[in-house]
């Protein structure tokens, strides 16, 4: 099975990460490649305005990111890795899809699982074999089409 004992509560934290990264970077590149060149030209109204938004969210970022990787037991690189994430223009996008990866490798989905697991079976007790893969006569019906 896998490593994590809820995987519930890792997929939330997955994705109030993947929500929150999408609102930093996007906020941040429109910062970066909107607003500071408005600003430079004289005209710094996006800058005062989406600047502090920007912030707060980057705030929020920070402590689903940390949360996530509390939860998904990641290493210092990669939690690191996902704290600068919001602080360089497009980074954030590139970290979240490959954290993504990271947490979907490490859990298993239930339809993944062996056969007797997912019936609650235990390994000493196996569950039954399908049945051969003889074709099924037509019926009356299908030879009416």
């Amino acid at each position: 099975m896998s490593q994590f004992t809820d995987l519930s509560t890792l997929d939330g934290a997955l994705l109030r990460y993947r929500v929150l990264a999408y609102i930093v970077g996007t906020g941040l590149a429109l910062l970066v490649f909107v607003g500071v060149p408005l600003q430079a030209a004289g005209y710094p109204q996006l800058v005062t305005i989406a600047g502090p938004i920007h912030g707060v969210f980057y705030i929020v970022y920070l402590v689903m990111a940390l949360d996530l990787a509390r939860r998904a037991r990641f290493s210092l690189v990669e939690m690191f890795a996902m704290i600068g994430a919001g602080l360089i223009p497009i980074l954030a996008f590139v970290i979240e899809r490959r954290i993504t990866r990271r947490v979907r490798a490490r859990t298993v989905e239930p339809w993944q699982l062996p056969a007797f697991l997912r019936r609650g079976q235990s390994p000493a007790t196996p569950a039954p074999a399908p049945t051969g893969g003889a074709p099924v006569p037509p019926t009356a019906a299908d030879e009416r089409r």
